[in-house]
């Protein structure tokens, strides 16, 4: 089974809604990225791992903080390779890596997607990338069947909805609300509409994020999508120092 299938069959095996969780590689502390990676991975049903950047453009302040902090400790995307390489454990969960464009082309797109296959990453989620610029990055990671997932915005127009679902690996990444990351001014008051009309159009799973704090907004969400993803709430109870695996089970609909 290709990468990009096996994330998409996960998603659809979970019972009641998949957690989707965002880690910013290397932080708090590189030397604890492997522990945070294995505990997140022990209770979402998917990992993100963000990979620091100089110009976050979609995130929010919480994210940009610990994508600084991360770059200032030494942190790379070849960096995040060989720390998946020595990992001595076996993850439980598909690891995607959401990264904006610039490091992936200076990485280089085949040896990319050489140690993304070495390392068993399953895909990639690309903020800054247009589809319609998206074909070279996603013919080099169809060569060996890893997931390039789209993102949709409520601001997305019906007919390029579609294209973009049509076009998406793994799952559609629905985004809640106009804006960045983060922030605490809530769920729309259509969002059960806007959720239902991308399922109607997508034959992948649904998985909704931005600004998803808690366990009251995942249930809201899991009526009308498959998924929810959790970034900048998990990063600020890395900043607390509090325990992230009681965070993620905490946000689990009783």
């Amino acid at each position: 089974m290709q990468p990009r299938e096996k994330l998409c069959q996960t998603l659809e095996n979970v019972q009641g809604t998949a957690l989707v969780a965002f880690l910013t590689a290397g932080y708090p502390k590189p030397e604890t990225f492997l522990d945070l990676l294995r505990e997140i991975s022990a209770t979402a049903d998917v990992v993100e791992i963000g990979v620091p950047f100089t110009d976050p453009m979609a995130d929010g302040v919480t994210i940009q903080r610990s994508s600084q902090s991360a770059l200032r400790q030494g942190v790379t995307l070849k960096w995040i390779f060989n720390q998946l390489e020595s990992c001595s454990f076996k993850l439980n969960s598909p690891i995607l890596l959401m990264s904006y464009m610039n490091p992936l082309l200076a990485f280089g797109l085949e040896s990319l997607v050489s140690r993304m296959q070495n390392t068993g990453v399953s895909g990639l989620i690309v903020p800054d990338l247009p589809y319609e610029e998206s074909d070279v990055l996603k013919s080099e990671l169809n060569t060996q069947g890893l997931a390039l997932v789209q993102m949709v915005t409520p601001a997305t127009p019906k007919a390029r909805l579609e294209k973009l679902c049509l076009a998406s690996d793994g799952f559609v990444y629905a985004v809640t609300r106009t804006g960045i990351t983060g922030g605490g001014s809530g769920l729309p008051e259509d969002l059960a509409q806007y959720l239902e009309g991308i399922k109607s159009l997508a034959k992948l799973p649904v998985c909704a994020g931005f600004g998803v704090r808690d366990a009251a907004q995942v249930k809201l969400i899991g009526k009308h999508a498959d998924g929810v993803i959790v970034g900048s709430a998990l990063v600020e109870v890395l900043e607390q120092g509090k325990s992230v695996g009681q965070f993620l089970s905490a946000l689990r609909p009783e």
